[in-house]
């Protein structure tokens, strides 16, 4: 049995469904790491839930990265560890320069909860193994509108670092399927190693049919087959 440590940041709002759906998954538990904690109590993995750290104040994740926990998190992914951020968890993640760019308000300034369609690029990281095709995966954010320069951009690219877009029902990365705005249609990010993933939309809503889609199972299912 591998443990998965979930991080609670004051203003997280889906650590409590992030551990769920990771223990209906064979193979993995979860725990609670607590944003004052200095121990990540030996996990396997970590993940960075949704929701508004810090009440999103500064800027997303910008408190949140100073946060105690953060600094085991991030000698956790220096060492190779898995590490899954998901929306504001993605915002911390690149704040505390663990991914590149940055989150900016979405293009049409609104708060936008809805399903989208993303599909994984075939990256060999942690999360991704188990997932192909086209995944329904809902997102629930204002702030999920990722931006870099071009250098930074096209570097990405280069490392095959973006690991999920958003695309049409064809599989398609057409502008208007990315609905934030989002350069490249980039959903989600890794970093170099492939051991840190960033992405906003929600697996751990996509664990069930009642919920809609089971899609988001893929991305735990693929962390038990990589921690062996």
């Amino acid at each position: 049995m591998r443990t998965v440590g979930v991080v609670t940041f004051p203003g997280s709002n889906c650590d409590a469904d992030f551990r769920y759906a990771v223990d209906v998954v064979p193979g993995l538990r979860s725990t609670l790491l607590w944003h004052k904690d200095h121990d990540l109590k030996q996990v396997d993995a970590v993940v960075l839930p949704g929701g508004f750290s810090y009440g999103d104040y500064l800027r997303c994740g910008a408190i949140a990265r100073f946060s105690p926990i953060m600094q085991e998190v991030v000698a956790f992914a220096h060492r190779g560890g898995p590490v899954l951020g998901v929306c504001n968890g993605f915002q911390i993640l690149c704040e505390a320069g663990l991914l590149p760019g940055a989150l900016l308000l979405n293009q049409r300034l609104k708060f936008l909860c809805e399903d989208t369609l993303i599909t994984a690029n075939g990256r060999s990281t942690p999360f991704t193994a188990h997932l192909s095709g086209v995944l329904r995966v809902p997102i629930a954010h204002g702030d999920g509108n990722w931006f870099a320069d071009d250098a930074t951009l096209e570097r990405c690219i280069d490392r095959g670092q973006v690991v999920f877009q958003y695309v049409d029902e064809r599989g398609e990365p057409v502008p208007e399927a990315a609905h934030n705005g989002s350069r490249h249609n980039v959903a989600g990010l890794c970093n170099e190693a492939g051991n840190v993933v960033g992405l906003m939309p929600h697996p751990e809503r996509a664990v069930a049919s009642e919920l809609g889609s089971t899609d988001g199972l893929g991305f735990l299912t693929s962390l038990v087959e990589y921690l062996g």
